[in-house]
């Protein structure tokens, strides 16, 4: 790795361990962690050839520590989120632009992935309800939702999705992971249905209950999934709008991954557990009686607990 000043910009997330730092010349990030990297890592060149929006993996190796690579900063030089949040002047709508650059990047991927579709075998839906969702994470934490009603809805959008080709995914797609020029943070990578990633980068800013300081309007995610269709049309699959309820059915699972707090003291991390779930339960709930979810009815984190007077438990 030569003699490079590095500084820390983030560790990594859920249950991967490591951190992202960033060369002093800011051209070059490094990414450090254990063996799940070297799997990040070899992915990441994969998709490279497949002509993925993807940073250029550099160099890769071992440390005494555990496992490195590099990647070129070659994509932008800030993520979308954080073009997001400059372009707040005292509201709280997304900036046009920042769409419009999002609808980019999106068509882009979905392009690659549809030329590119990936034999996954008969059960692949199933897998990918597992990975994407954390199904046994989830219902390991929240053992009352693993109730017939909650698998008969899962059965459900893997029937609707059967008709999707099957691609290498993100399954972490969204405004902090998207730069202009494309798409980083590849940790946890797997095989997905068609429009998995594109189909929901604005539909799971509610998820963040508020926290990100912006929110879609109506208009601006119409726009962005009409592009999306297009883009599908164009490469010869099928739309992925239609099968945003079922996409957003298992995407209300991965939020509830990890979420279940072991200190009875946070009170915080409990309401913001609890308000995981009723999200994932208001999604059932409408993707039971419509088919579909609409996260514009999700309540904000501050509304939901002062609907609840207090962290409440299950």
């Amino acid at each position: 790795m030569g003699t490079t000043d590095w500084r820390l910009v983030k560790k990594r997330t859920a249950d991967a361990d490591g951190a992202v730092y960033v060369s002093a010349d800011g051209t070059r990030y490094r990414r450090t962690g254990g063996t799940a990297l070297r799997s990040e890592a070899a992915f990441q060149q994969m998709v490279a050839g497949l002509d993925y929006p993807v940073p250029q993996v550099l160099e890769h190796g071992e440390m005494s520590d555990g496992t490195f690579f590099v990647d070129e900063e070659s994509l932008g030089g800030q993520s979308l989120h954080e073009r997001a949040l400059a372009s707040l002047d005292g509201g709280r709508e997304l900036s046009d632009q920042v769409v419009d650059q999002l609808a980019e990047v999106s068509s882009r991927l979905l392009s690659a992935q549809a030329a590119h579709p990936v034999d996954g075998g008969p059960d692949a839906l199933r897998q990918w309800v597992e990975q994407a969702g954390w199904t046994h994470n989830v219902f390991a934490e929240n053992p009352d939702f693993d109730t017939p009603c909650t698998r008969a809805a899962l059965t459900k959008a893997t029937d609707q999705l059967a008709d999707m080709p099957l691609v290498w995914g993100h399954l972490d797609y969204g405004l902090p992971n998207v730069l202009p020029g494309g798409v980083i943070d590849w940790q946890h990578h797997g095989v997905t249905p068609l429009g998995y990633d594109v189909a929901l980068a604005l539909e799971v800013i509610p998820f963040k209950g508020g926290a990100k300081g912006y929110a879609a309007n109506p208009e601006q995610r119409e726009r962005y999934l009409t592009v999306m269709d297009s883009a599908a049309r164009a490469a010869g699959s099928p739309p992925v709008s239609p099968h945003l309820g079922a996409f957003l059915l298992v995407k209300s699972l991965f939020f509830l991954a990890l979420m279940r707090p072991t200190d009875p003291a946070r009170v915080d991390k409990h309401q913001k557990w609890q308000y995981r779930r009723h999200l994932h339960l208001k999604g059932l709930e409408q993707y039971e009686r419509t088919g579909n979810v609409d996260t514009a009815l999700f309540p904000t984190l501050d509304g939901f607990a002062a609907g609840q007077g207090v962290a409440g438990r299950p």
